[in-house]
Parts: C-alpha cells; structure tokens; sequence
C-alpha cells in the first residue's frame, strides 16, 4: 500500500488526539470507530467488499501495512461474511494503543512520558507534524461549509468521526453546533463509510447483542429446530468482554 497516503484508521486517530494534552478525546469508543476504519480502508484497498450489513473478503493480498494485514488476516479466517457490527464489536479491545505504538513508529506521533500527580507514569503524545493535523481537519472544514460531495476517504472519515462522538472535540461549543450537524450529515456520502458508521453506533448502543438475544428467544418461542443454532450463526460471535490485538 506504502505511505504516500495516510490510512482512514491513522487520520482518525490523529483527528482525536489533543495537541494540549497529548491524550485522545473519547478514548472509551475509539477503539470501535479504528475497527471500522480498518473496514473502510481495506475497502478502498479492495481487499474487501460490503455484501448487505456483511463483510467479505475478496483479497486476502497483504497490503503491507502489518495493522490492517492483521485485520485482514482475522477476516479471512471467519471464513464466510462476517456483520459489521459484530467484526467491530469483537475482541479487539486496545486499537487506540495498538495505533499510537504504530504511529510512533511511522514518525506521526512523539511519545512524552511523564507522570500524574509526580507519582503515575504516564506517554503523552504530541502530533510530529502539525501541518499534517490540519490539513486533514481542513478536509472536513471544507466539506462542511461548502456543502461539495467530499471524496469517499473523507466522507468516511467525517461518519466515523461523528460515530465516535469526536464532533464535540472538533467543533465545540454552541458556535459548533451546525458544523457538528453538518459533520453528521456528511454521512450519507460514502456508502460504506455510513454502514460502518451506523455498525460503530450500533455497538455502543448494544444493539447486535440484543439483537441476537431476541432473534435467539423468538425461535425457542416458535419451536423451529435448530433456531437457537441458527441465531448464533447468522450473526457470528458477541463476545462480554474483549482483549488487546498486538
């Protein structure tokens, strides 16, 4: 793939993180919003394709980049297509950390250690290029007050972005609040990108769980043989809890 173009995944992170402190604005969904932007670049990279709420491999060719070519390796082996929302909501619990380590090590980010209260160890981490930082809030800044269709990359961007609740981080205030809505609506722009998106809010609202619990209990109800198998299969695994990929 190289590194003339910075990943969908690296930009949200770099979108997130607060060049103040040196910590990343809404830490809790983040590492939901870098699942699905794994999703939508190895969509533009063609390893993968939407098939209704589903994802499907198509190319299981190393993009070369080890983060997303571990994504991409964990899909093929599902085997079959696998929902948005529970590849999302799987155990993959830690991409925020997986993703500063990776953008230390491309050059993106500098690692600051400190400490809290002079006693805690604590990283901070401050941006290599603030040129680079801005131009890709501009990328959004310009779709949002000109109201020109953005490209599919920003477009996907801005939904992941809002997803996670990063419109409040970008645009705070009253004064923000018809960029955030603007941010919002830009969704409707890149297919895959709002899929995604919807898929990252899906999670964080717990609706796949529930969905499966109620699809589960209504063929126990009805009696059909084998229902209960068949809810888990169509949906796949969603897990309690989830754990670090490194």
């Amino acid at each position: 793939m190289g590194k003339s173009r910075r990943t969908v995944p690296e930009e949200l992170l770099l979108l997130a993180l607060d060049p103040t402190t040196g910590t990343t604005a809404q830490p809790q969904t983040l590492d939901l919003g870098l699942a699905g932007a794994q999703l939508v670049e190895l969509s533009l990279a063609g390893r993968i394709v939407p098939e209704g709420d589903r994802i499907a491999v198509v190319l299981a060719r190393p993009t070369g980049d080890p983060t997303l070519d571990h994504a991409l390796e964990l899909l093929r082996r599902r085997g079959s297509p696998v929902r948005a929302a529970h590849w999302i909501g799987g155990p993959r619990l830690g991409l925020r950390q997986t993703y500063l380590a990776h953008l230390e090590r491309c050059g993106m980010v500098t690692a600051v250690p400190g400490q809290v209260c002079g006693v805690l160890p604590t990283t901070r981490y401050q941006a290599s290029d603030d040129c680079t930082n801005a131009a890709i809030k501009q990328r959004l800044d310009s779709a949002i007050r000109t109201g020109v269709p953005p490209d599919p990359r920003t477009a996907a961007l801005a939904a992941l972005a809002h997803s996670v609740g990063l419109g409040k981080h970008l645009y705070p205030g009253n004064e923000g609040r018809s960029s955030r809505s603007r941010l919002r609506d830009l969704i409707r722009y890149d297919p895959l990108g709002g899929m995604v998106a919807h898929a990252v809010m899906d999670v964080q609202n717990g609706l796949p769980a529930q969905q499966n619990r109620s699809s589960q209990g209504s063929g126990a109800a009805s009696g059909r043989p084998g229902a209960r198998t068949a809810g888990r299969g169509s949906g796949g695994r969603v897990p309690a809890s989830r754990v670090g990929v490194r």
